[in-house]
């Protein structure tokens, strides 16, 4: 799961909006929640940002007037990620809007169903959705930004995985299941793009509920986290800012940021 309130605000200095800053990153699902935390960390540092959304173009509206405050530049972009036919086209507008690329967040991500997501319940197609957008399109949002980042010589990828691709929950099958294979994707293409692109992942636990979570479901989860709290968006946001400037020595590396739920 992606944390209920924030509990804190980064304070850094204030960037130039008119020097090149420290370069342009593409945050997938970035209006909202951890995407929107993570567009602000990233602009915090430097970044200028390609927000892409799905179907929140007010929250995305209100995240990008933010990253304008805090002096770095914003492109919405809209796209169904579900359809991965739209990834090149994606990434393609970050770079009109900014002449370069230099890394690519795949925050986007489906969580429920809504037919169920056990064994008996879920069906094919489904499955397949789960897969589209868990997967499949993180795949093909780094195979569309291979071609700009080699260009440049560099790149950064950075994927949000779960904790559950190792803890699976029997209640969320496909979900968990896309979020281990999005792991082992992240492995491969460190081991693939070394050593001109690093690509790592951040493992988030508790760090937003869903809407509907009761007051008695989300204690009963917390109770099982060591630090005896949720996280939240801005905690998850910080460690993608650090990969987003991490030495080029780290790599293929799955961050868990989960209270210690997955000791």
């Amino acid at each position: 799961m992606h944390a209920v309130e924030s509990r804190r605000t980064v304070e850094t200095t204030r960037p130039n909006p008119d020097s090149p800053g420290a370069g342009v990153v593409l945050v997938t699902g970035g209006a909202r929640r951890v995407g929107r935390a993570i567009c602000l960390a990233a602009a915090r540092r430097g970044f200028d940002v390609a927000l892409h959304y799905h179907c929140s173009q007010a929250d995305a509206a209100a995240t990008a007037a933010e990253i304008e405050r805090i002096g770095r530049r914003c492109e919405c972009i809209p796209g169904d990620l579900e359809d991965v036919a739209n990834a090149p086209a994606i990434v393609d507008a970050a770079i009109r809007a900014f002449g370069r690329l230099d890394a690519l967040v795949n925050n986007a991500s489906l969580f429920r169903l809504p037919g169920g997501d056990t064994l008996d319940q879920v069906d094919v197609g489904a499955w397949s959705r789960m897969l589209r957008v868990n997967l499949i399109a993180p795949a093909a949002l780094c195979r569309a930004a291979l071609g700009p980042f080699k260009s440049r010589g560099r790149g950064r990828i950075i994927n949000l995985c779960d904790i559950s691709a190792d803890h699976p929950w029997p209640a969320h099958l496909s979900y968990c299941a896309s979020k281990a294979a999005l792991v082992n994707l992240t492995k491969a293409l460190a081991r693939a793009l070394a050593p001109q692109i690093q690509v790592n992942a951040v493992a988030p636990g508790i760090a937003e509920f869903p809407d509907d979570y009761s007051a008695a479901t989300r204690q009963r989860l917390v109770s099982r986290v060591p630090a005896g709290r949720a996280g939240t968006p801005e905690e998850i946001a910080e460690v993608v800012g650090f990969l987003l400037d991490a030495p080029d020595y780290l790599t293929g590396q799955i961050i868990a940021v989960d209270g210690g739920r997955s000791l």
